[in-house]
């Protein structure tokens, strides 16, 4: 299949070598912001984080997706990090914890977040199916274009779609649904990074409860060009199960923004931009909390915690896009929906 063609296959762009240069620069720095935790850098400066594009090596060019937010194995808020043998109960509500770092940079590794379709292989085809579609292997090397125009390397820690497919899992509420990968940062890198989402500040903490139907939802996604990167929304809830929400934006996710963050109205991270909700114009969007305990109980990274963003959260006074209305959103009931590449 012709890279033409897979540029439409799934919520991910296809760059030539000179066109990821180049979209370094589409990624805003942060404005002004709390001070900084000790060992990030400031979120006002910081090249990496939440928003900036990643790049999958491919042949003759490179698959650009955006990243949503930071991770870490290490020391939460209780202070340390259960081990991926402990108990069932344990997990679920450590892993569900966002880490705190007031005391400096957390002291484990720390991840940078994306979709796991991102590092589809090189003959995936149109589906969102990660049970069945090739994937790159964990382990491999991507380019994270900072925002300072440097290109940074990280390697794929994790990615949910070959977990699933090293324990064969049919489920399609998994299949289609659990899309999450995690890059691990250099070491020598992490000090050049902040969690905090620019202009949106956050995230506050996971969201572990789910979104409902009318619930205002907010996203940072720089690279596109639209008039501001600052996503405003609106939730239909999690009609198809725990494992995604249904989101309507203005403009929706195209390609590019797949592994875009999204936040709940408190500031509480909730999704990972994954898929097209056909046959309307919303998107699905991957549940972290769902995602991260799918990662703890099956992968060998075990558990892993969201990292809180040092600037607050403050959404108010920033130039948004319009909220969704009229018929940019589409009849309740909604009808059947189907988890879609973007322009299948």
């Amino acid at each position: 299949m012709s890279r033409a063609l897979l540029t439409g296959r799934r919520i991910a762009g296809v760059g030539v070598a000179l066109g990821v240069a180049a979209a370094a620069a589409l990624a805003a720095p942060m404005a002004a912001s709390a001070a900084p935790s000790a060992g990030f850098a400031p979120a006002e400066t910081a090249a990496i984080g939440p928003g900036v594009q990643i790049a999958t090596p491919l042949a003759g060019g490179a698959e650009l997706c955006t990243a949503n937010f930071l991770f870490t194995d290490g020391a939460g808020q209780d202070g340390h990090a259960d081990e991926p043998n402990g108990s069932e109960g344990e997990r679920q509500s450590a892993h569900t914890e966002s880490a705190a770092h007031t005391s400096g940079t957390p002291d484990g590794a720390v991840y940078l977040g994306t979709a796991a379709h991102c590092n589809a292989g090189e003959s995936a085809t149109s589906s969102v199916d990660g049970c069945r579609e090739p994937v790159m292997p964990e382990g491999i090397e991507v380019s994270i274009l900072g925002r300072d125009g440097q290109t940074y390397t990280g390697r794929v820690a994790y990615n949910s779609w070959a977990t699933m497919q090293a324990r064969g899992e049919t489920d399609p509420q998994l299949c289609n649904l659990n899309d999450l990968a995690l890059i691990r940062l250099d070491d020598a890198d992490v000090a050049k990074a902040n969690p905090s989402v620019p202009g949106f500040g956050g995230p506050t903490g996971l969201d572990t409860d789910g979104t409902t139907q009318g619930e205002k939802v907010f996203s940072y996604q720089p690279n596109q060009l639209v008039a501001t990167p600052n996503k405003q929304g609106v939730s239909f809830g999690q009609p198809e199960g725990p494992r995604t929400h249904v989101v309507a934006t203005v403009p929706p996710g195209v390609p590019g923004d797949s592994g875009s963050g999204y936040l709940d109205a408190d500031g509480k991270a909730f999704g990972v931009l994954s898929s097209l909700m056909a046959p309307t114009t919303t998107n699905g969007v991957a549940d972290i909390a769902q995602a991260l305990d799918y990662a703890a109980d099956n992968s060998a990274i075990g558990r892993v915690s969201l990292i809180e963003g040092d600037a607050p959260f403050a959404p108010t006074g920033l130039p948004l896009t319009d909220m969704p209305s009229g018929p940019q959103l589409p009849a309740l009931p909604l009808p059947d929906l189907v988890p879609s590449p973007l322009g299948s």
